[in-house]
């Protein structure tokens, strides 16, 4: 059975007082790219925070980082 197939058997399977909650959340998914933006930014950060490099936590400053990357204000 496919994804699509189960989904429409549960769908088919809830009362219709949960139906409005479902159908707020659909559109949601379905126009809604902050949600992927949001999944993206944790698995980023969650990277980060399993970094074992000591040196992460070290700063430079805006000056600095656009002088490395070449970059005139």
């Amino acid at each position: 059975m496919s994804n699509r197939e189960q989904i429409v058997q549960i769908i088919d399977q809830l009362p219709d007082y949960k139906l409005s909650t479902l159908l707020v959340f659909l559109k949601g998914m379905a126009f809604d790219d902050d949600l992927e933006d949001d999944l993206f930014c944790e698995r980023l950060y969650q990277s980060y925070l399993d970094d074992p490099d000591p040196d992460k936590h070290e700063t430079i400053s805006l000056e600095d980082l656009m002088k490395q990357e070449g970059i005139e204000a």
